[in-house]
């Protein structure tokens, strides 16, 4: 089986960081998002993967995630020319795809507790695709499978108005090399009203072809860290189900570590109480600080004279003695933020390059 990870997309929820960062290559527990769906894959097995991207996104790309060897995969980067729905990601991926069977993962979801048993049920059965299904409180924005009296799948439908239970499809769909017949001939797929060539739509197709079609339920924890207030929650999820006690920069004597921290290469702590669950990358300095719980601070950061707690810091952040607590915030690469005084809590959603003074 071959992976198929999809890193194009504007990102229009999580701006304005996503002004001059793609939401894949945000931090999340201070991993990019899209390695939770390339390490779900390789850990399933699947070695080969596409990735998608959008003119303008590949030199970043490439130069980010490189070829896949530093996962033991290998990848291709397959253009797709414009933004025109997720079936037309399958479509452009067809000269990687084709004559394998497929998992198409999307890169801004985390099947937190892997997706293997899935990927061997597709694997190992004779279906052309497999749907999965998550139970979701919200599912009227999402889209939501139909099944008839003896639970075989109908259709499913995106955001329907009135959901007959409670179950939703996420991220992540499995197909056959049956599926590319869906974008030839006077039958193929046209685009929706918005203008895109939507997934429910292929899985249609299939359907009315009568080629078998299965769903399955996930049963683990399932995020999709598309917005602010998701991305926190997503980072505290994983920090409190994945952060361990791991020193690899310095604590000086005059610091405290408590509880599960993990501190990155050449990173140092001066004079501060770093208390897990905390993830610090490489080359960060904490000064004078407190770093409280569920707080993730990426690669270069600085932080002087500082409380932060429950936050997610991108790469470069400078923070210099702030006498407010930054609490609940997501500060965007190389954002400086200085203040001069007063107490309370300073929440913030700042995007790269930003600079604050209090």
């Amino acid at each position: 089986m071959k992976g198929l990870v999809p890193i194009g997309g504007r990102g229009t929820r999580m701006r304005p960081v996503t002004y001059s960062v793609n939401k894949h290559f945000i931090p999340v527990a201070n991993k990019m998002l899209v390695e939770y769906p390339i390490m779900t894959l390789i850990k399933a097995g699947i070695k080969e993967i596409g990735i998608t991207y959008n003119p303008g996104q590949l030199e970043y790309a490439k130069e980010v995630l490189g070829d896949g060897r530093k996962w033991g995969a290998k990848f291709w980067y397959i253009l797709q020319p414009e933004p025109k729905g997720l079936a037309n990601i399958v479509e452009v991926a067809e000269d990687f795809l084709k004559g394998s069977r497929f998992v198409f993962h999307l890169g801004d979801n985390i099947f937190v507790d892997g997706i293997d048993d899935l990927v061997e049920s597709f694997d190992k059965g004779d279906m052309e695709g497999m749907v999965t299904m998550v139970e979701h409180e919200e599912n009227v924005r999402m889209g939501v499978p139909y099944f008839d009296k003896k639970g075989r799948l109908l259709k499913y439908v995106e955001k329907p108005k009135k959901p007959p239970h409670k179950m939703a499809v996420p991220g992540l769909y499995f197909l056959s090399d049956s599926a590319f017949g869906a974008f030839r001939g006077r039958n193929r797929l046209r685009p929706s009203a918005r203008g895109e060539y939507e997934i429910p739509d292929l899985y249609q197709w299939m359907i009315d072809k009568g080629l078998r079609i299965e769903v399955r339920k996930y049963g683990g924890m399932w995020l999709d860290p598309g917005k602010f207030g998701d991305w926190l929650e997503s980072n505290q999820y994983l920090l409190d189900r994945l952060a361990e006690r791991k020193i690899l920069g310095k604590v000086d004597k005059d610091s405290r570590v408590e509880g599960r921290v993990e501190i990155g290469k050449r990173s140092r702590v001066i004079n501060s109480v770093i208390r897990g669950p905390v993830r610090i990358g490489d080359g960060v300095v904490v000064k004078d600080s407190f770093i409280g719980p569920y707080t993730s601070i990426y690669h270069g950061s600085k932080i002087v004279g500082c409380r932060v707690e429950n936050s997610v810091l991108m790469e470069g952040v400078e923070l210099d003695n702030m006498p407010k607590v930054i609490d609940n915030s997501i500060l965007g690469n190389n954002t400086v933020v200085k203040s001069v005084g007063q107490n309370g809590a300073l929440g913030m959603f700042l995007g790269e390059g930003s600079r604050v003074e209090w």
